[in-house]
């Protein structure tokens, strides 16, 4: 049977506002953190988004064999390219 692989929030299901991490456990020694704390830039992306970021270094940032992969236009992808680096200079760093 395939485990169910489960997906990190990023939103709010009551209000949709931002969701903070706010206990990280060490499951070798059992340690706990405890506090409110940002996700990382990259981890507040969605998993699509996310994906596209590592083909692109997988790629080694080659729109053209990235198309390929995807099966859309090279067009396409500099505009999901184009859009996400809109998105991340958006974002407060």
């Amino acid at each position: 049977m395939e485990e169910i692989k489960k997906r990190l929030p990023l939103k709010c299901p009551a209000c949709t506002s931002s969701l903070k991490v706010g206990r990280l456990h060490c499951e070798q020694c059992q340690t706990e953190v405890n506090g409110s704390f940002e996700l990382p830039l990259l981890a507040r992306l969605t998993e699509e988004e996310q994906s596209f970021i590592l083909d692109f270094v997988r790629f080694s940032g080659s729109l053209k064999d990235m198309a390929k992969k995807m099966g859309i236009s090279y067009p396409t992808v500099r505009n999901i390219l184009d859009d996400l680096i809109e998105k991340l200079n958006k974002e407060k760093i």
